[in-house]
């Protein structure tokens, strides 16, 4: 036992009297010969003793007293000056590769090729040599080539697709928006992201997948992609609260869709269904186009928008002809019918210049009667307000991160307003129409087209009722969720009865609803008193009102996948998009220790 001691004293410890003895120091658990700077790994004094007897006794012998305590401290200073410059090298290359990382990543956000990086590079060393020549070399050291932007592009799109797996495992419930699309060498491209809620209320909403169809893009196809990715991000269907989607046969299918697949897979787990949402900027689209008609109006204002843009002469002379005259605008926009936003801006800007568009067609022996039609006048100014109103509508729908609630209650504001112009138009009050209200005081000779008119906004609320009818369905939890403190607690689900009283009659969580954001207040709930209220919150929390995040994805993949682009692989473009959308911030000093890790275990292999 005495002798286990001796032995263990021996050869853990290093002593001091080994420096001046056997020119031995101790760094970073390990002996270090000053003179051959060899190692010895076990501080043992046999060990080092015949290091120094073998090597080096017979050069240091002679050197006794202070000329071995000079000596010593020479070497000590000499070793300690190259693990320095060892130490500073290695920072550097540390350096080296974030930058690659983070100019890497840079390059994939803003849609850049990756051949980009070399172009970087040179910029950076042509600056360097202007502005720090000594820094010139450290530059060069910079490694982006495309190869190597390449490579960090899928490093960091890997190590996102990580991350967001481990928290998705902590989701308390989750949410699924997809839509689907081409690409520009026309391929199905299916999109599916995720919106999640911890039990701490901490939101993810991130990119699931990009999901590449070959062939169909049925419901089976595409439910197939779903539950690829739900297996990937080891996601459970229990926790699955809701599914929005752009309302497509192929998404919303009675038997064979995307939400008929997924619900017999929750039966199949004994689980309930999951809320469906039909994207409501999209259903309020369709609900304009199909009560909006108006083709007259529309129709003509088409036709001389397309004859003033789509020819380049007639462009511009009608551009230098709003500039003589001093208009306050320069120019028409282009109608896109596509884009239901650009009907809102050509109505409203072509009723501005009305009198410019008519003297110009003139000019060009192209008399557009209808330009001088009082009544045609009348429905274009009211078509010009009622688009804007809805245009203020599409924009409060837009956004990331909205909740289910707010935008639900947009909705039933536009609804209400919408009953409330009607009131007004069969009045013939314009108060809230003012470029109608502008053409009344003008006193045209031909009255108000009221009837038309009225149709026209009772075909909409028709449309608006129908469309939306599915959202009032939840209509009672969306209000729950939005705000507990004005839930009627006779009607009330009885699972939640008890804590509503309890809530409703708490006046220091009235104080905190009014003054935190709604995911602050459910986080602060204590799970004891409220469980049902937080679980009822975390589940409508999730809700994705719109496919928005979808739409806005797409267009990054077409600014991304281009014609000069369109080689661009599949794995590539979504490692891409990942980089360009998420919310995360790669983990890029991992990656760095894993090369570091990886470099250190090639060396000593060589070895």
């Amino acid at each position: 036992m005495s002798r286990k001691r001796k032995v263990d004293s021996e050869c853990r410890v290093f002593n001091e009297q080994w420096t001046y003895d056997y020119f031995f120091t101790q760094y970073k658990e390990r002996g270090v010969c000053l003179i051959c700077h060899d190692t010895v790994s076990v501080f043992k004094q046999f060990n080092i003793q015949r290091h120094y007897n073998t090597h080096h006794k017979d050069k240091y012998s002679s050197l006794t007293g202070q000329l071995r305590k000079d000596e010593i401290a020479r070497l000590k200073t000499a070793l300690t000056a190259q693990q320095n410059v060892f130490v500073k090298r290695k920072q550097e290359n540390i350096s080296s590769l974030r930058a690659s990382f983070q100019i890497s990543r840079l390059i994939a956000r803003n849609g850049k090729p990756f051949v980009e990086g070399e172009f970087v590079k040179e910029c950076i060393l042509t600056a360097s040599k202007e502005m720090c020549p000594e820094k010139t070399e450290l530059f060069s050291t910079l490694s982006l080539s495309g190869s190597t932007v390449t490579r960090r592009i899928e490093e960091m799109g890997g190590n996102l697709h990580e991350l967001l797996q481990n928290s998705s495992e902590k989701l308390r419930y989750f949410s699924l928006a997809l839509d689907e699309s081409t690409d520009i060498r026309d391929s199905a491209q299916l999109l599916i992201f995720i919106r999640g809620t911890n039990e701490k209320f901490e939101f993810t909403e991130e990119l699931a997948a990009l999901q590449s169809i070959k062939g169909t893009t049925t419901g089976e196809d595409i439910f197939a992609k779903v539950q690829q990715t739900i297996h990937d991000l080891k996601l459970d269907w229990a926790k699955l609260a809701s599914i929005t989607t752009d309302g497509a046969p192929s998404m919303v299918g009675r038997t064979r869709g995307v939400v008929a697949r997924i619900n017999q897979e929750m039966d199949r787990h004994n689980q309930p269904h999951p809320i469906a949402i039909h994207c409501l900027i999209h259903q309020q689209v369709l609900c304009c186009k199909r009560s909006l008609k108006l083709d007259a109006v529309m129709k003509t204002v088409v036709s001389c928008v397309n004859f003033i843009r789509a020819h380049a002469l007639n462009h511009r002379q009608f551009q230098e002809f709003l500039s003589e005259l001093n208009v306050e605008h320069e120019d028409l926009p282009y109608h896109t019918e596509v884009r239901w936003l650009s009907r809102g801006r050509v109505l409203k800007r072509f009723y501005e210049l009305l009198p410019q568009v008519y003297d110009f067609m003139l000019m060009k022996d192209r008399e557009v009667p209808e330009l001088q039609d009082d009544e045609w006048k009348w429905l274009l100014a009211f078509l010009t307000d009622i688009t804007e109103l809805l245009n203020s509508f599409n924009i409060q729908l837009q956004g990331k991160g909205k909740l289910i609630g707010e935008m639900f209650a947009h909705v039933k504001a536009f609804q209400g307003k919408l009953d409330l112009i009607v009131r007004h138009v069969k009045e013939k009050n314009f108060f809230h129409l003012p470029t109608t209200q502008n053409r009344s005081l003008g006193n045209p000779t031909v009255p108000f087209p009221k009837e038309a008119c009225v149709d026209l906004l009772e075909s909409l609320q028709k449309e608006f009722q129908t469309r939306f009818k599915e959202l009032h369905i939840h209509e009672k939890d969306i209000h729950l969720f939005r705000n507990p403190f004005c839930v009627d607690i006779d009607t009330a689900d009885p699972i939640h009865q008890m804590e509503l009283i309890e809530l409703q009659t708490c006046d220091a969580l009235k104080d905190a609803f009014k003054t935190s954001s709604l995911a602050d207040f459910y986080a602060s709930l204590p799970s004891e008193t409220y469980p049902n209220i937080r679980n009822h919150a975390l589940r409508f929390a999730t809700v994705f009102g719109s496919t928005y995040v979808c739409e806005q994805t797409f267009s990054r993949m077409k600014h991304l996948k281009s014609p000069t682009r369109s080689r661009l692989t599949d794995e590539h473009l979504h490692h891409l998009l990942r980089l360009a959308v998420t919310n995360m911030e790669p983990d890029i000093d991992h990656l760095i220790s894993q090369k570091q890790a990886h470099s250190s275990h090639s060396s000593h292999s060589s070895h």
